[in-house]
């Protein structure tokens, strides 16, 4: 039950903090959006993920694990097609200059997007998760 309730606050801060920082996925509805969606992408990634992880396994393991991220895209796609409120869309990157880096800006499409927001998710959770574990 502990370790449901942490995944549980995890995948929560974990949503909210993709949805404030890519305006391209969003959500209405309030805390109540939130919390279905969030049940709804814990339920994605306990069922539905690991089938397609085996179904994949081959492809997988040719590209060196990188199809890890595109089912990641499918179950976060699957996510707001569950719950109507949270939504992908088009946005407009302004572009960004860190340093001796500058990204361009560019217009994102609804794929970009999904893109961009798996690798978020995935890369707040694991920090999430990390941090919990130390």
């Amino acid at each position: 039950m502990k370790s449901l309730l942490r995944n549980f606050l995890i995948h929560l801060i974990t949503l909210l903090l993709v949805t404030k920082i890519l305006p391209g996925f969003t959500y209405s509805g309030g805390i109540r959006t939130l919390v279905l969606g969030t049940i709804a992408f814990m339920l994605i990634n306990v069922a539905i993920v690991p089938l397609l992880k085996v179904m994949f396994l081959p492809l997988n393991i040719l590209t060196l694990g990188i199809f890890t991220w595109v089912i990641n895209v499918v179950g976060l796609y699957l996510v707001t097609t569950v719950v109507p409120n949270f939504r992908l869309m088009p946005y407009n990157f302004p572009g960004a200059e860190i340093g001796f880096i500058t990204m361009p800006a560019m217009e994102l499409n609804v794929l970009y997007v999904a893109v961009a927001a798996s690798f978020l998710v995935g890369f707040i959770s694991h920090f999430l998760q990390w941090l919990y574990s130390k």
